[in-house]
C-alpha cells in the first residue's frame, strides 16, 4: 500500500503541472456517458496513458478532464478501468488515488446498469443507496497504509447522506425522475444469465453492473465524499422481460438518458 501512495501521489503531481489547481468535485463517465461532456470547457485533456503508473481503458476512453463551468474548475474522468480488463482491484482503482491526492472532496460516479427492480424501466436514472459486494477481489486486500485512510474503513453510509439529499433535491427542482436503489458489483464481462439475476433479486439488489463498488470503497477509505447515480440500460427481471443485450444496446439507451444526468452535474458543479 505504501508503493501505492508514493505512486498515487507521483501521477497527481504530473496532472496538478498541467491543471495548476486543486478541483474539489470530480465526475466519472460511465458507459455510453461521456457524450455530453463537451457542454463544459475543456481546458486540459491527459489520456491515462500519460499519467505515470496509470494503466490504459481497454473499453472506455481514458481521459482525465479539466473542465470548467461558469467560473467554477473541476475534473472529469471520461471513462475507467475495469476489473475484467484483466486489472487488479488496485489497479482498478488508482484513478480514485490520484483523485484524493489532488485534494478531490466530492465524487460523483455514474454507471450503466441491469435493472433487477419490477418497477423500473430502460434508461430511468437510478442513485445508489447502498451496494452488494461481488467482485472476487477487495481494493483494500494486503497492508494498509494509514496515510490513506484506517485499517477498517465504516461502510454504513457509504453513499453519503448529504450528498444523496443535495442530488435528490436538485433532480426534484429540475423535474427530473430519479429513483433509488441498492447495486450489486459482477466482475463480469459477460452478462448475467438468467438465474443470476433471479438470486440478484431475492437477495436485495435493485441494479447490477461491472465496476462503481471497488471505487467507492476506495473512495470511502479516503474520506471523499462519494455519490452514484446509475442509468438502467437493460431490464432483467423478472425472467420474462429479459432479452438478449449487447454492449451496443447498453451504450445506446445511456446516451438517450444523459440529458437528464448532465442537468444534475450542472447543478452540482454551480449551485
Amino acid at each position: 500500500m505504501e508503493q501505492i501512495f508514493e505512486k498515487s501521489l507521483q501521477a497527481a503531481e504530473y496532472i496538478r503541472n498541467i491543471i495548476s489547481c486543486d478541483p474539489e468535485f470530480c465526475f466519472v463517465t460511465g458507459s455510453g456517458l461521456d457524450n455530453h461532456v463537451h457542454r463544459y470547457n475543456i481546458i486540459d485533456t491527459i489520456p491515462y496513458t500519460d499519467v505515470p503508473h496509470m494503466k490504459h481503458s481497454t473499453f472506455h476512453k481514458g481521459h482525465f478532464l479539466h473542465c470548467e463551468h461558469k467560473g467554477t474548475h473541476f475534473l472529469i474522468l471520461r471513462g475507467r478501468l475495469h476489473y475484467y480488463e484483466g486489472y487488479s482491484a488496485k489497479e482498478v482503482t488508482f484513478a480514485t488515488r490520484i483523485l484524493s491526492q489532488l485534494g478531490v472532496k466530492r465524487l460523483l460516479l455514474t454507471n450503466a446498469s441491469g435493472g433487477l427492480n419490477p418497477e423500473f424501466e430502460n434508461g430511468e436514472l437510478v442513485m445508489l443507496n447502498d451496494h452488494i459486494n461481488l467482485f472476487p477481489e477487495h481494493p483494500l486486500r494486503g497492508p494498509n497504509d494509514e496515510r490513506f485512510g484506517e485499517r477498517f474503513p465504516d461502510m454504513s453510509d457509504p453513499y453519503d447522506h448529504d450528498f444523496r439529499k443535495r442530488i435528490l433535491g436538485i433532480a426534484e427542482s429540475q423535474g427530473i425522475k430519479l429513483e433509488q436503489g441498492v447495486y450489486a458489483g459482477f466482475q463480469g464481462p459477460s452478462m448475467e444469465t438468467p438465474a443470476e439475476y433471479k438470486f440478484l433479486h431475492i437477495i436485495g439488489a435493485d441494479m447490477v453492473g461491472m465496476s462503481t463498488v471497488p471505487e467507492v470503497i476506495v473512495a470511502n477509505h479516503c474520506d471523499m465524499k462519494t455519490a452514484a447515480i446509475s442509468i438502467v440500460t437493460n431490464v432483467c427481471y423478472p425472467p420474462e422481460r429479459i432479452k438478449p443485450t449487447t454492449v451496443e444496446d447498453v451504450i445506446n439507451t445511456a446516451n438517450k438518458a444523459t440529458p437528464g444526468l448532465y442537468a444534475i452535474v450542472d447543478r452540482l458543479i454551480n449551485p
